[in-house]
């Protein structure tokens, strides 16, 4: 099964992306790890990436799909796997198709957690987390016995810097700009799966158990 998981900042798809791993038994790839893995171990195409990283630089498409091929082939992904934050564009969409034509597969399904922009604006600015223990809340899903004070440890929470209101409508707009065109792609291609991410969490699993069990 080879899964393509797309959806806005704040539509779960971590927990999601673990729960398909483990049930369907497949490696969840996202970029950060290939990245960061590449280049602690100083391949040649994470010194590349790094290279331009170190200069402020965005990491050419090119270096980031050889990334992304070179993990592919490895041997945890014979059976498939779910790729997080890959494709980010049209043209990385292309690559990934050619890459896989060439050897004589295919992508399942590019699976979309779809979520409305004021679902998230009101799940993300909502958070609270504590600044001593680390606990987290929201305001309205998950609230503490006292207003603004952790019940683990009683110390004053804290709203992130990347979960106010100004930042999270930042990133959807970016994720909107950058995405909207790559869910047409696969749109296009009848290959795009969609799930409703405002249910439950649980229930947000089982739609998508539903959807794969339908494209596979």
């Amino acid at each position: 099964m080879k899964i393509v998981l797309l959806g806005p900042p704040g539509a779960g798809k971590g927990t999601q992306a673990k729960s398909i791993s483990t049930k369907y038994s497949i490696p969840h790839i996202s970029t950060g790890d290939i990245f960061r893995k590449n280049i602690s171990e100083n391949t040649p195409l994470g010194i590349e990436a790094k290279s331009y990283m170190d200069a402020g630089k965005l990491v050419p498409d090119e270096v980031t799909i050889n990334m992304v091929k070179d993990r592919l082939v490895q041997d945890d992904c014979k059976n498939g796997y779910l790729l997080d934050g890959f494709p980010r564009t049209v043209e990385q969409a292309e690559a990934l198709q050619e890459f896989l034509s060439a050897r004589g597969e295919k992508l399942d399904t590019a699976l979309l957690i779809d979520v409305q922009k004021e679902f998230i604006l009101e799940r993300m600015t909502g958070r609270r987390v504590c600044p001593s223990c680390g606990a987290s809340y929201h305001i309205k899903f998950n609230t503490t016995k006292i207003a603004g004070k952790c019940d683990l440890c009683g110390a004053d929470l804290i709203q992130r810097k990347d979960d106010t209101e100004e930042t999270v409508k930042e990133r959807l707009d970016v994720y909107e700009s950058q995405t909207q065109p790559l869910i047409n792609f696969y749109k296009d291609k009848d290959m795009l799966s969609v799930v409703d991410g405002t249910q439950e969490i649980n229930q947000v699993f089982e739609s998508i158990c539903k959807l794969l069990e339908g494209v596979i």
